[in-house]
């Protein structure tokens, strides 16, 4: 019985890491260096950072709709000026 529920909990591990997706993308390296700080700073992967920011800028998405790129755009079109 114990083997049965060793092997039943490493198949739902399994599963559980199955349903992440790969997601490969270029970052400037000032960009990438922000976020392994922050990612050091609050004992959380590079990995782990990236996918909360990007579920709380969906959130905003979601919310806002397309305004929300266009602001974020603008915003960073005036910070570069």
């Amino acid at each position: 019985m114990f083997f049965y529920c060793k092997i039943l909990v490493s198949l739902v591990m399994i599963f559980a890491v199955a349903r992440k997706m790969f997601l490969g993308i270029r970052i400037n390296p000032e960009l990438k260096k922000t976020l392994e700080q922050i990612g050091d700073a609050e004992e959380r992967s590079v990995s782990q950072i990236c996918e909360l920011l990007l579920r709380k800028g969906v959130e905003a998405y979601r919310k806002d709709g397309p305004i929300y790129l266009q602001v974020s755009a603008r915003q960073k079109k005036e910070s570069a000026s």
